[in-house]
C-alpha cells in the first residue's frame, strides 16, 4: 500500500532514533561558509568535518532529512526521475558500527518499513581497482540478508559489481585521490519497475543500465581508507559510514510506479501544472510538465531561503529555472503564459511541504514573499523575449552560432527561432545548434563540478582562515553598530570572503574603519580558538550568536575566541573547522562594501 511523504517521514524518524540516532536539523539550501558549492546537493554535506575527523556535537550516530538542490542536473529534468529539487534520508555512524549494521538495518527498513518487495531490490559492490580488493565483506553481509528471507542473492544475478562507480572520494576514483585522502567502497540499493529492457542501451539489463527497469534509491559510502604518500591504500582508524537515500525515488518504489512525479508530494503540484495550462499529464505534455513542476518547486524553496534571480551565481541558476519553465509552459499552451498563472503552482508547493513542521509552516506568508519575486522575473522575461524578437528580425541569416547566443542572452528558445526562419523560408542547421549547446553545457557542468565538493571540502589554509575572519568580523559588526544587526549569509574563497548582513542604516566610512581596526587588533591579540558542546538552550544564554536561516540540533557546537568561553570576544555556533589562533590570519582589510536591499549590506574583506 502507498504511503504519504508524511508517513515516510515518520517511519524513517522513528527507525533510526530506535536504533540510537540522533536527528540532525537540515542546513539551509546555500550553505553558510562553504566556498566550494552553490547549494546542498546532499545530506552529508554539513558532516563532511566530521567524517574527516572532527566531532559532531550530537553524538557518533546521526541522521537527517535534508532539502537539495542540484544545478547540474536541470538540463536532465524530463524524464520520471531526474529532478534538481529533492530530499535526502541521511544515516551517519562516526566511527561506530560499520557494515554488518548499516546493510541489515537497511534491508530491514526498505523490507518492513518501506514494504517494498524484497525480489525487487538488487544491490551493486565494489569490484576492486589500483590495488584495492574487492568489497567480499559486504557481498558476504548481503547474501546474508537475503538468505534470511529465502532469497539466493548469487553474484552476477541480484549483486553486481563495478569498479570506479561503486568508490567514493572527494577527489573521485582511487587514483586520482592525493596523498592523506581517506575514501571507501559504496554499495547502491536498486528497485527493479520490471519494464521490459531496451537494447539501445545494450545487449544486457544490469542495475546501472539506463534503460529504465531499475532506478538508484540508496548509497551506503564505507569510509575505511587513506591513501598514503606511496599511492598504497591503509585502513582508516576510525571507519564511518555515510548513507543517503532518495526520498522520492523511495516514494516511487513504494508506489511501484517509476514516475517520481506521480508520488503524493507531486500530485497537487501537478494538478496546478494542469490547471495552468490547460493540458493533462499524459503521453507528449509529461516533459514538459515535469520541468515546470520540478523547476517552480525549486525556486520556490530557493527564494524561500533568500535567492533572487541576477546574472551570477544561485541568482543565476534561480533565474535559469524561472525561465525555463515559462517556456516549457508556452510550448504546452502556445503562449507565454501570464505570471498570475504560475501563483496557483507556487501555493501547490507550500500547500504540500507545509505541516507537520516542514519547511512552509507559514505559508500564506511564504506566498506574500515568494510569489511577487517569480512575477517580476516572469514580466522582466517577457520583455527579453520582446527583445530577442526585434533582433532576430534584424537579421538576414541566423546561423547555429547567433541562434544559441539569443537563447543564452535572452532566453529565446530555439523552436521560435525555428518559427520565425520558417516564415523567410529559412532553415536551422539543429546539428550545429545542438553542437554549440553542448559545448557550453560541457563547460557549466565543469563549473558545476568544481563548486560541488561540498561540506567545506576546500579546507585549505587560506579557507580556514576566513572562516574564522568572519566570526570576527560578525562581533565587530555588533560592537560598531548596535545589536540590530543580523548575518543574512556569507561566502568564502580563496581571495577573499563575502559577509551579508541586515542593519537599519548603511554604515558609514568611519565605522567601516572602526570595525575593520577591531579585527585587526583582536588578530594582533593572538587569541585563542576553542569549541565546546553545550545544550542549544544554554548556549544561547552564554551569548553565543546564530545564524538565523540555519535550525540546530539540541546539542550545539559553540566555537569561541579568547581565552575562556565567558571572557571569549566571539561565541558562535559552528560546525567549524577554524584556525587554532587568530595570529594566523595575519593582516585584514575591509576593501568594498554595498547595498543588496533593503537594509541588506555586503561587505567584502580579505
Amino acid at each position: 500500500m502507498a504511503i504519504t511523504h508524511f508517513e515516510l517521514r515518520k517511519r524513517y524518524k522513528k527507525f533510526m532514533i530506535e536504533r540510537g540516532h540522533v536527528e540532525v536539523p537540515p542546513i539551509p539550501l546555500v550553505p553558510k561558509d562553504d566556498p566550494t558549492t552553490l547549494f546542498t546537493g546532499s545530506g552529508m554535506q554539513q558532516f563532511m568535518p566530521n567524517l574527516l575527523g572532527e566531532i559532531h556535537q550530537s553524538g557518533t550516530r546521526l541522521f537527517d532529512i535534508q532539502p537539495c538542490i542540484r544545478a547540474q542536473d536541470i538540463e536532465e529534468v524530463g524524464d520520471n526521475r531526474h529532478t534538481t529539487s529533492f530530499e535526502m534520508i541521511g544515516n551517519w555512524s562516526l566511527g561506530d558500527y560499520f557494515k554488518k549494521e548499516q546493510i541489515a538495518w537497511l534491508f530491514e527498513f526498505l523490507t518492513q518499513q518501506l514494504e517494498l518487495d524484497p525480489h525487487k531490490l538488487f544491490v551493486s559492490v565494489f569490484k576492486g581497482i589500483d590495488g584495492i580488493p574487492a568489497d567480499e565483506e559486504s557481498i558476504a553481509i548481503w547474501q546474508s540478508v537475503f538468505q534470511k528471507i529465502g532469497i539466493d542473492a548469487k553474484l552476477g544475478e541480484r549483486i553486481f559489481t563495478y569498479d570506479t562507480k561503486n568508490w567514493w572520494s572527494r577527489a573521485g576514483s582511487p587514483s586520482e585521490m592525493p596523498s592523506g585522502e581517506p575514501g571507501g567502497p559504496d554499495s547502491e540499493v536498486f528497485y527493479d519497475f520490471g519494464t521490459p529492457h531496451d537494447l539501445a542501451f545494450g545487449p544486457e539489463c544490469h542495475p546501472n543500465c539506463d534503460c529504465g527497469r531499475f532506478m538508484e534509491i540508496g548509497n551506503s559510502v564505507f569510509m575505511e581508507y587513506l591513501k598514503q604518500p606511496d599511492g598504497s591504500f591503509t585502513p582508516l582508524p576510525k571507519k564511518n559510514i555515510d548513507f543517503g537515500g532518495g526520498f522520492e525515488r523511495l516514494l516511487a518504489a513504494n508506489n511501484d510506479n517509476s514516475d517520481v512525479f506521480l508520488t503524493d508530494l507531486y500530485k497537487e503540484i501537478m494538478q496546478a501544472v494542469e490547471l495552468a495550462s490547460g493540458k493533462q499529464y499524459a503521453s507528449e505534455n509529461k516533459m514538459p510538465m515535469r520541468v515546470i513542476a520540478d523547476h517552480i518547486k525549486a525556486s520556490t524553496f530557493l527564494i524561500k531561503q533568500g535567492v533572487v534571480p541576477s546574472n551570477k551565481e544561485q541568482g543565476y541558476v534561480l533565474r535559469r529555472l524561472l525561465r525555463r519553465a515559462a517556456i516549457k509552459m508556452r510550448e504546452l499552451n502556445g503562449h507565454l503564459t501570464p505570471s498570475d498563472e504560475f501563483e496557483e503552482i507556487v501555493s501547490a508547493v507550500l500547500r504540500t511541504y507545509s505541516g507537520e513542521g516542514l519547511y512552509f509552516d507559514t505559508w500564506g506568508e511564504d506566498r506574500e514573499l515568494i510569489f511577487p519575486v517569480i512575477q517580476e522575473e516572469m514580466c522582466r522575461f517577457g520583455k527579453s523575449l520582446d527583445k530577442g524578437l526585434k533582433e532576430i528580425e534584424k537579421m538576414e541569416e541566423v546561423n547555429a552560432k547567433q541562434a544559441f547566443d539569443l537563447y543564452q542572452s535572452y532566453g529565446f528558445p530555439v523552436e521560435i527561432t525555428e518559427e520565425l526562419l520558417q516564415q523567410k523560408g529559412k532553415k536551422l542547421d539543429r546539428d550545429a545548434f545542438r553542437a554549440e549547446f553542448e559545448k557550453h553545457r560541457a563547460l557549466s557542468r565543469t563549473a558545476s563540478a568544481g563548486m560541488f565538493k561540498g561540506g567545506l571540502a576546500d579546507q585549505s589554509e587560506q579557507t580556514l582562515k576566513y572562516h574564522t575572519a568572519t566570526h570576527l568580523l560578525h562581533q565587530a559588526l555588533f560592537d560598531v553598530l548596535g545589536n540590530d544587526v543580523r548575518q543574512e549569509g556569507s561566502n568564502i574563497s580563496a581571495e577573499r570572503l563575502r559577509f551579508d548582513f541586515y542593519h537599519v542604516s548603511k554604515p558609514t566610512e568611519d565605522q567601516i574603519k572602526q570595525i575593520e581596526l577591531i579585527l585587526n587588533k583582536k588578530i594582533a591579540e593572538e587569541l585563542p580558538v576553542s569549541f565546546v558542546i553545550l545544550p542549544k538552550d544554554e548556549a544561547t544564554k552564554l551569548g553565543a550568536k546564530s545564524f538565523f536561516k540555519e535550525k540546530y540540533p539540541d546539542q550545539v557546537k559553540v566555537y569561541y575566541i579568547g581565552n575562556t568561553l565567558e571572557t571569549a570576544y566571539s561565541k558562535e555556533f559552528c560546525g567549524g573547522p577554524h584556525v587554532k589562533n587568530t595570529k594566523e590570519i595575519g593582516s585584514f582589510s575591509l576593501y568594498k562594501m554595498e547595498k543588496i536591499g533593503a537594509n541588506m549590506f555586503r561587505i567584502y574583506a580579505r
